[in-house]
């Protein structure tokens, strides 16, 4: 992995005072995923409020539309580069020598509000309107194919002028149901994607305040299908404090098969 990140000029030798630890995490596909761990840099790092936008609020901008093509950049924060004077805080060390990343690394705590300002620097003017876009996710609408066309065309022309790459085969064209942001979303409206909702089926029952935390946070991603969400969840959420000892109860077993039968029966969410 540093051999291609060095070849694709991603990172170069290091003299720097800083290093991080490496951590190598496993993706969907079963490939590794290269991660540089920035605690340390992190707890010294003046923090940016760039807000991201808010999901529901995206997708509530989808009513109407008909069409849709979604496009991915292609290692989009790799694509930012990083100030000569900054990059020496991003050093990290396998064990054979020394290495600072020359764009903009995953697992800085300032990585999303940048990459989310530049997007929204590039695509100035069609946001709301031709496209919306949350980070490196961008989903072009239209309520006819032609308007559509347009629409592709001005944000291409834009991705394009500010020297952007996609990832063609995380792009998807002229489609009438599109997957984004773990929804499938379609004319007739928003449902969870079956993957998701498959995940919420096979979940065990949690057996410490991490696991019930960790569904909690899969619930609370779809919680506009769950009617009277905070009420269902409190035996769950009174589990997660602090200083409760954890004791799953007839309680918290009627929360968690409640939260697995509404998500998995009532997936649809109508546009209207």
């Amino acid at each position: 992995m540093v051999e291609g990140m060095v070849k694709d000029g991603v990172i170069e030798p290091s003299s720097s005072p800083w290093c991080s630890p490496v951590v190598l995490l496993k993706k969907k596909d079963g490939n590794m995923r290269f991660c540089v761990d920035y605690r340390r840099l992190k707890d010294v790092t003046k923090k940016d409020s760039y807000p991201l936008p808010r999901i529901d609020d995206t997708l509530d901008m989808l009513t109407g539309v008909k069409w849709f093509s979604t496009l991915n950049l292609k290692s989009g924060y790799w694509q930012v580069e990083i100030d000569p004077k900054d990059k020496e805080k991003t050093a990290f060390s396998t064990g054979k020598g020394l290495w600072q990343f020359k764009v903009m690394p995953f697992g800085l705590c300032n990585a999303p509000a940048t990459f989310e300002r530049l997007m929204e620097l590039v695509l100035t003017g069609l946001i709301g309107d031709t496209c919306l876009v949350y980070l490196d996710d961008i989903i072009i609408v239209g309520r006819m194919f032609e308007e559509h066309l347009q629409n592709l065309e001005r944000v291409l022309m834009k991705i394009q002028s500010a020297n952007l790459k996609l990832s063609p085969k995380k792009c998807s064209l002229f489609k009438r149901q599109v997957s984004f942001l773990g929804y499938v979303v379609s004319e007739g409206g928003i449902r969870t994607h079956p993957e998701k909702i498959a995940a919420v089926k096979e979940w065990p029952v949690p057996k410490d305040k991490t696991q019930v935390r960790a569904f909690l946070g899969l619930c609370s991603y779809y919680r506009r299908f769950v009617k009277n969400f905070a009420d269902i969840a409190k035996p769950l959420h009174k589990l997660t404090e602090e200083k409760r000892h954890f004791c799953w109860n007839e309680s918290c077993d009627i929360a968690f098969q409640e939260f697995k039968d509404r998500l998995c029966k009532n997936s649809y969410f109508g546009v209207p």
